[in-house]
């Protein structure tokens, strides 16, 4: 494997070690502002991924966007949202962007963690996530697909989820899945320890270059184009005990999904500040749409694909999940 996807691996902890990170680091000093109208609390902390999904959350910060709204904005980087789970619900985490939707909705259901959305950060486009293969491989399509091993970065969630999705449409059979966090599909790629990897962008044009790695299968194919991926998630004690901060952070982050969907040269100045991605590279890669506004039909569309593939046991309320500013 190449040195630029080592280092990446190097530079993210193991789950264990990020979560205590969270845990020890953001919490207890953060400012609550007694000001009249203002937010209450002033200092958000944000478990961010490094992935093109939170373009906006950086574009708001760049921009002065928070700063607009009386809040000062932190980012904690984070390899899995999942990995920031405790850290939210003990509330040392105000908020985490590029949330998995299918994680957080799963949360909900199951009464572990009253979450809710925000915002919308990112929905599925074209060339943003794909399956990978070797140069080499015989893997050719989606009907190659059966049986065989794919990383995926969190077990039994999106990227699963979509491409069976993809996969039932084509009439193929489904592969196996293996739990690999995105900056370490590379080397279990290029070592053979899996078949193809399932991976999201920066990491698709990485594994691309680095490895001449090829795409059998678009991410974005039927039926799931445009469906949402991810967003910025809080919890209902979150917004309940400081409203005017949740609607501040809404306000300031929708200014900046605005920004990222018009102006792709934003998103490209954003890129290489947290992903490490090279200015070039960012030029090229394949970016999600970023929602100006969040949709609850939008929504409903993955509950009803949580559903079908018993990821979900019932049937959520779309519009309970979406935060709503009081007016």
């Amino acid at each position: 494997m190449r040195v630029q996807l080592r280092l990446r691996s190097a530079k993210l902890a193991a789950t264990a070690t990020v979560t205590a990170l969270l845990l020890a680091g953001c919490g207890g000093s953060e400012e609550e502002s007694g000001a009249r109208g203002g937010p209450e609390k002033k200092t958000i902390t944000v478990a961010g991924l490094p992935l093109a999904d939170v373009a906006a959350l950086h574009i708001a910060i760049d921009r002065g966007l928070f700063e607009k709204e009386g809040l000062n904005v932190r980012v904690q980087p984070v390899q899995q949202s999942v990995q920031a789970l405790p850290a939210l619900a003990h509330g040392q985490v105000d908020v985490i962007g590029g949330a998995n939707f299918v994680t957080f909705l799963q949360a909900r259901e199951k009464g572990t963690l009253a979450t809710r959305v925000l915002a919308e950060g990112a929905r599925n486009a074209p060339h943003m996530m794909a399956v990978l293969v070797p140069s080499d491989s015989k893997i050719k399509g989606p009907r190659d697909l059966k049986g065989k091993k794919i990383a995926v970065n969190i077990l039994n969630n999106i990227q699963s989820l979509t491409l069976n999705a993809v996969l039932g449409r084509a009439g193929a059979g489904l592969p196996e899945y293996r739990q690999v966090p995105f900056p370490q599909m590379g080397s279990v790629l290029e070592r053979g320890q899996v078949d193809a990897v399932h991976a999201a962008e920066p990491f698709v044009t990485a594994l691309k270059r680095e490895l001449k790695a090829r795409t059998v299968v678009d991410g974005n194919a039927a039926p799931t184009a445009g469906l949402p991926l991810s967003g910025y998630v809080t919890t209902d004690t979150f917004i309940d005990k400081y409203p005017k901060s949740a609607a501040a952070f809404r306000r300031a982050i929708t200014a900046a999904q605005a920004v990222a969907a018009k102006d792709r040269g934003a998103v490209e100045k954003a890129l290489p500040g947290y992903t490490k991605i090279k200015p070039a590279e960012a030029a090229a890669i394949g970016l999600p749409d970023y929602p100006a506004t969040s949709s609850a039909a939008q929504l409903k569309r993955l509950i009803s694909l949580m559903r079908a593939q018993k990821l979900l046991t019932k049937d959520l309320d779309p519009a309970a999940v979406l935060y709503q500013p009081a007016k």
